[in-house]
């Protein structure tokens, strides 16, 4: 008989970046997530999700959660910051947490600011997930400064 397989362990949630690789590329077309945005914060904090020894997730203001390699197909201007722009739900955020077996993890780390902790909350509220958002209550600069020394950390 094998052994149960093992129960993955840690997920980083990443927020998705106002910049993205249309911006300077139009014809780029249909783009991996994880390739689709360009900005600084969002590359930073791309680089301590990969760093971390887990898996990772971007967390896509209209999109919701996405694999590094899912699809996106063109360029977006929807943030958690205004509701004019139609964010997906919380509802639906808690509907792929469970079908994109995000739910299994023991250890969800959430970067990004305010809106995103919010919604990574919603997300998975009612699970047994522990979430932690180590750099939430610092503004972007420190934030950003404070994830590089993390990241420079696991050299």
């Amino acid at each position: 008989m094998s052994p149960p397989p093992e129960q993955p362990t840690l997920l980083v949630i990443v927020p998705c970046g106002k910049a993205k690789i249309w911006d300077k590329h139009p014809d780029a077309g249909p783009t991996a997530a994880a390739e689709a945005y360009t900005g600084p914060p969002f590359t930073v904090n791309r680089e301590y999700a990969e760093r971390a020894g887990g898996d990772w997730v971007i967390l896509s203001a209209k999109y919701g959660f996405l694999r590094p390699a899912d699809l996106i197909p063109g360029p977006y201007d929807t943030t958690f910051k205004r509701r004019s722009t139609s964010p997906i739900g919380f509802g639906a955020l808690r509907r792929q947490v469970h079908q994109m077996g995000l739910d299994r993890y023991s250890e969800v780390i959430g970067l990004g600011g305010k809106e995103y902790r919010a919604a990574a909350e919603a997300a998975f509220a009612g699970t047994r997930v522990r979430l932690a958002f180590p750099f939430a209550d610092l503004a972007l600069g420190p934030t950003m400064s404070a994830t590089k020394r993390a990241t420079a950390g696991w050299g």
